[in-house]
């Protein structure tokens, strides 16, 4: 009878500490005090990536801006990486028509984004300056415009003194 009792109270607290695990990651008043770039979501859209002139759009688009916003705090994308991110079955399946005009409903500095993208590729493994700009610039990779490729890889430090 002992054992029957320890056995349920056990189970108990452990699925009561597993409540509180899990509410601290879904949490919506979570606290990002000790994430630098993190903002607290109702700002995100208009602080960091502001909308840029279309207000009109549609229920699926203003998802894709939320879905794209996302995307942008945790890592470095380019304009067609994120619109394919987003459009692509493996990610969140909206249209190309609905990310496309979700993503340029954004003001996103692609420069910024791909020395972001350059620096994280940096951390993982060594490049060459020309390795990483093609890296940065292959359709296969991360789709940044070439300029932006190479204003990331001589930002990030891969290109020697700039």
């Amino acid at each position: 009878m002992l054992k029957k009792i320890f056995k349920y109270t056990s189970c108990v607290f452990f699925s009561l500490f597993c409540l509180g695990v899990i509410g601290q990651f879904v949490s919506p008043t979570r606290n990002f005090s000790n994430y630098s770039s993190a903002q607290p979501r109702s700002d995100i859209e208009s602080e960091k990536f502001p909308i840029s002139g279309q207000a009109n759009l549609t229920s699926a688009q203003n998802n894709a801006v939320r879905s794209a916003t996302n995307y942008l705090e945790m890592t470095g994308f380019s304009r067609a990486g994120l619109i394919h991110q987003l459009s692509s079955d493996a990610g969140e399946g909206y249209s190309v028509a609905d990310a496309t005009v979700a993503v340029d409903s954004l003001t996103v500095d692609w420069n910024e984004n791909a020395v972001r993208s350059a620096k994280q590729y940096l951390e993982m493994s060594g490049f060459s300056c020309k390795g990483l700009i093609h890296q940065l610039s292959s359709s296969a990779g991360e789709k940044y415009t070439l300029a932006q490729a190479t204003y990331g890889a001589h930002k990030a430090g891969a290109c020697g003194p700039t």
